[in-house]
């Protein structure tokens, strides 16, 4: 069984991705597997490709950044990110999802 992008929890909506670290700019980079892939321009030393990361989201998800934290994966590519103060279909609509009209480029 696989594990949907997006799921929402008790504790927030979880998102299930996967990172590329040391990308030429920060970007939504379509899927990977089950999980959303996403480019971040930083390196994966001292915490800056997740830090990236969550900036990126919360800018996305038009959230505040201390609202999105990495619940799972925090020194590896695969990770399950936690948006607080969102629904699942708030997430899944801002998000550039296969199942929407248009490409998974931001």
């Amino acid at each position: 069984m696989t594990v949907p992008i997006v799921r929402e929890t008790k504790d927030g909506v979880v998102l299930s991705i996967h990172v590329h670290p040391n990308a030429s700019r920060t970007e939504w980079a379509g899927l990977y597997g089950d999980a959303l892939k996403i480019r971040v321009a930083a390196p994966p030393v001292d915490g800056a490709a997740n830090e990236a990361l969550t900036t990126f989201l919360a800018d996305a998800l038009a959230v505040p950044r201390a609202m999105v934290r990495v619940q799972s994966g925090a020194s590896g590519r695969r990770k399950q990110v936690c948006i607080q103060g969102r629904t699942a279909a708030q997430v899944r609509a801002r998000l550039p999802l296969p199942s929407q009209k248009g490409t998974v480029t931001s």
